[in-house]
């Protein structure tokens, strides 16, 4: 009886009561707060992997002073349009940001024709960074550099054939984990 005598007189005073509820809503609330941290941490990482720097191919492309990037980014599918009978595929635009990460330009990666074919992006000689798509791997940065007459080639679409690059190979070239070769190793 005693206890149960106790029991209402703490229900009638409340005083306690309410304190053990606030001390209660007070942990719930740290718990989410730490929860909701610890999962933030998950959506706001940083892009994704971080490829080895990719550099031109050896052969001369031109005779100007700069250089092309040209980047074969993940395909996007577009909604068809006017004048456009079928889903077109394009790859995705990219990003362009100097060496050490400032952003110069943002690529929209589509000439626009029948052909799917890569934008062509005029540079100065240097390095760069590319923030783009890739089949497989999400976001990726791609350390490039850039020479005068020559052009940089990215592919992170897969699948494709290096055959037409004669001594292009495992040990000069950049791969991905699958073993996709992106591109030239840059020798800079």
């Amino acid at each position: 009886m005693n206890a149960r005598l106790k029991f209402i007189q703490k229900l009638c005073a409340g005083a306690n009561l309410w304190q053990d509820c606030n001390v209660m809503k007070t942990c719930c609330t740290a718990a989410l707060l730490a929860a909701a941290i610890l999962w933030s941490g998950c959506a706001f990482g940083p892009h994704g992997m971080v490829l080895e720097p990719v550099g031109p191919s050896p052969e001369a492309s031109g005779s100007t002073t700069n250089g092309t990037l040209v980047v074969y980014s993940a395909y996007e599918v577009t909604e068809p349009g006017i004048g456009d009978f079928e889903h077109r595929h394009h790859y995705s635009d990219y990003k362009i940001l100097s060496e050490d990460g400032k952003p110069l330009q943002t690529v929209h990666n589509d000439v626009g024709t029948v052909v799917k074919e890569a934008t062509r992006v005029q540079l100065p000689p240097g390095k760069y960074r590319v923030v783009a798509s890739s089949n497989g791997y999400g976001t990726v940065i791609v350390p490039v550099v850039i020479a005068a007459n020559r052009t940089t080639v990215v592919h992170l679409v897969g699948g494709y054939s290096w055959a037409s690059d004669a001594g292009l190979n495992q040990a000069n070239s950049v791969i991905l984990p699958d073993g996709e070769i992106v591109g030239w190793r840059a020798t800079e």
